[in-house]
């Protein structure tokens, strides 16, 4: 976001006040916010009503471009939160490649077909007899950046060429 948006100041994140990560992220983001001299503000939301009410809070905060924390319930929440963000003209980034492809601005998270290929491989393990108590810990190790090109013209952003490169898939 900030080789994006280098001239934004204020940056914000949404996280879901259950999720057992949501610490892990708020401190990341706070920590890579602080190295580049920039603010962050958190907000959660557990209800439909409280994601609108963020981006509301985002806007009166004159806040650049925001953070949506992983949690299963705002994937199930997508498109509101991408329409949200569009009407709110808010850049955000995400961490599937589901919200771009439904028109969110850009994702930066694990490759799902490679999540699933792991978990298929263990799956064969243990029904040829492996115990599962006996496999190795595994975790995701194929990440993908996704940009959606024209969420980007929508939104009034000019993409530098070195962001564009660095990405998996533009979405066009």
């Amino acid at each position: 976001m900030h080789e994006l948006l280098p001239a934004a100041a204020h940056f914000a994140v949404l996280a879901h006040p259950n999720n057992p990560i949501r610490e892990l992220v708020i401190r990341d983001a706070q920590a890579a916010a602080a190295a580049i001299g920039r603010q962050i503000e958190v907000l959660t939301a557990s209800t439909n009503r409280e994601i609108d009410g963020a981006f509301a809070i985002f806007t009166q905060k004159q806040v650049d471009a925001c953070l949506i924390s992983p949690d299963v319930f705002f994937s199930s929440r997508r498109v509101q939160i991408v329409m949200l963000a569009a009407h709110y003209k808010m850049p955000a980034i995400y961490y599937l490649r589901d919200f771009p492809e439904a028109g969110g601005l850009m994702s930066y998270g694990i490759n799902l077909v490679d999540r699933e290929r792991l978990v298929g491989t263990y799956v064969g393990r243990i029904l040829k007899g492996e115990k599962p108590a006996d496999l190795p810990v595994q975790r995701t190790t194929k990440f993908e950046f996704v940009i959606n090109l024209q969420t980007a013209k929508l939104l009034g952003l000019n993409l530098p060429p070195t962001l564009l490169a660095l990405a998996d898939e533009v979405i066009e």
